[in-house]
């Protein structure tokens, strides 16, 4: 228990304490992930949602890119339709 209890000090010591989050990093990898949009599917539908998935793919845009480019939704109803505070919070 000692030796457990010791590593585990140790590593809050030297790994967890101090350690910050890359905020703009986080942000760079919830605007490219794919699986934000199932979040259009009500709105959008399966089919169109998927065609901006597939297009963000073939053009490494992001997803809000792809969606705007794709003709199929707004910069407004993007932001109305994915809410990425929304979308990680439990139901």
């Amino acid at each position: 228990m000692t030796l457990l209890g010791d590593a585990a000090s140790s590593f809050a010591e030297h790994m967890v304490e101090g350690v910050e989050p890359d905020r703009a990093r986080i942000q760079e990898l919830l605007e490219r992930s794919l699986m934000s949009v199932t979040a259009l599917n009500p709105h959008i539908g399966y089919d169109k949602a998927a065609e901006i998935a597939k297009l963000a793919v073939k053009k490494n845009l992001s997803l809000r890119e792809a969606a705007i480019d794709s003709g199929h939704l707004t910069n407004e109803q993007f932001d109305q339709w994915i809410d990425f505070k929304a979308l990680t919070k439990e139901v």
